[in-house]
């Protein structure tokens, strides 16, 4: 059972190590100060992945359920605990070293740095370098295992994705291709247009891996809101949205030219969504006279579509923009992006299924010997998907509700308690009270809590179920 994750593991863990020697090779260019913190990081990490590789190198020609669990959740720790390499020999506390590798990873943008501007530049690419891989790596888990897993409605994509089961190596092969080839081609467009913007080559090229991947972090203390330019801020959130969208989606347009499928109705639906949020909390920030309709309209659709697709940037503190706007901003949290996308949350084809599970309800209601089918956009979803869907959610709110009151007991108020679990648990990073918003940080909470809330980014970017098995006898039988 062990033999092809720990191969597979050993094979993402190379891949990491690999990456560290940019960060070294950018600080040999510019202060030659810390090259050694990552060229060490990088051969400890590749010893332990190659090490790992070559004692379980085997043709891999299927993978168990049980085995496609161990593989999703090792691969992110494991990278996680040695991507935190780099930041604990750079000087960083074991909590902070790993809490910021946890958000690097999983795409979060939280950081527990509250100076970013005082790190050297060989940090700051390599925080962003994590949220790229993140970023991708999170999109391949999602399109090529979830559908295989069945996690909370997962499997209706599996029509558009073939069994992993059957052939796992082939599949896994392909659909990497395609979805960095077209990664690669959005992340290239985005630091030409920033830098045409007026953004450094350094802070563009940082501010793409985090702007692409929906990562969030900034090399900037202000983050975006640092640049004052509206160019910059609707170039942001055009990528932003885009890297919210299923990356297959793309590959697919181009190649059939097929718009009518379930993820291209999870764009429309997005969209949508997202229109009326930014239409209403522009419509209250003019009302109150907090700005005049045209930076009302730039700064909501920004901070918005950041929260939403979980990214995390910022270009005002919107916590000042009234009880309202703070309280509107956790349900933006919890909307999420598209399935097969860089964004965290909940996802919009689960809000599209219990909605259309809603109205189906209230029509059983009136008429109860009516056999109404379960559909979405014309798709009918199996009771076996709206099942999983349903023990999705109660298994996400158990999650909150829990690891909330765990944050709590340490001493943490309740309402930055519950904010930073659910920055976390939806990878949104900032969090709705000043101490963790956003012209706040991470870094005045305990180890305890760094640790807690770690392991919480991990178990949102993983769908939830597919860490939480993992904790029960069946599995292990």
């Amino acid at each position: 059972m062990w033999q092809p994750v720990l191969m597979i593991c050993g094979y993402f863990i190379s891949v990491l190590g690999i990456a560290m020697l940019f960060p070294a090779g950018l600080d040999m260019y510019y202060t030659k100060t810390n090259w050694s913190i990552f060229l060490s990081s990088s051969i400890v990490t590749m010893f332990i992945g190659l090490s790992l590789f070559l004692a379980n190198r085997g043709k891999i020609k299927e993978i168990s359920i049980q085995q496609a669990y161990l593989l999703t959740v090792l691969s992110w720790v494991s990278v996680m605990l040695l991507a935190a390499l780099p930041f604990k020999f750079y000087g960083t506390p074991w909590a902070d070293a790993i809490f910021e590798a946890a958000s690097g990873v999983s795409t979060t943008g939280a950081s527990i740095y509250a100076d970013v501007e005082a790190l050297p530049k060989a940090i700051l690419l390599w925080r962003a370098l994590l949220s790229g891989m993140g970023g991708v790596g999170i999109v391949i888990f999602a399109i090529a295992m979830l559908p295989f897993l069945g996690i909370g409605g997962m499997q209706i994509f599996q029509r558009e994705n073939s069994d992993v089961n059957e052939k796992f190596m082939p599949k896994i092969s392909y659909i990497a291709k395609r979805i960095i080839g077209v990664y690669v081609v959005l992340m290239v467009i985005c630091a030409i247009s920033l830098k045409s913007a007026g953004m450094p080559w350094f802070d563009a090229v940082c501010h793409t891996l985090t702007t692409i991947s929906t990562g969030g972090f900034s090399t900037k203390n202000n983050s975006i809101g640092f640049f004052n330019s509206a160019t910059i801020e609707w170039l942001v959130t055009l990528f932003m949205f885009l890297g919210a969208i299923p990356l297959t989606l793309y590959h697919s347009l181009l190649a059939t030219k097929d718009v009518h499928s379930l993820r291209s109705s999870q764009v429309s639906a997005f969209v949508k969504i997202l229109a009326i949020y930014i239409t209403v909390m522009t419509t209250w920030l003019v009302y109150n006279g907090v700005y005049e309709p045209f930076e009302a309209l730039r700064y909501a659709a920004f901070n918005i579509v950041s929260v939403v697709t979980s990214t995390g940037y910022n270009s005002a503190n919107w916590l000042n923009w009234g009880a309202f706007a703070a309280t509107a901003f956790v349900i933006f949290a919890l909307t999420g992006g598209c399935t097969g996308s860089t964004s965290g949350g909940i996802k919009i084809f689960r809000w599209q299924i219990v909605l259309a599970q809603l109205k189906r309800a209230f029509v059983m209601t009136t008429e109860p010997n009516r056999l109404l089918p379960l559909k979405v956009d014309g798709i009918s979803i199996s009771h076996s998907v709206a099942g999983s869907i349903f023990v999705f959610f109660i298994a996400y709110a158990f999650s909150v509700a829990i690891i909330a009151s765990l944050v709590a007991i340490s001493g943490v108020d309740f309402a930055t308690a519950f904010s930073a679990t659910i920055a976390c648990i939806t990878n949104s990073g900032p969090g709705n009270t000043q101490i963790i918003g956003p012209a706040g940080s991470y870094e005045s909470l305990s180890d305890y809590v760094k640790f807690l809330l770690s392991f919480t980014m991990i178990l949102g970017r993983l769908e939830v179920l597919t860490v939480l098995v993992l904790f029960t006898k069946s599995f292990w039988r």
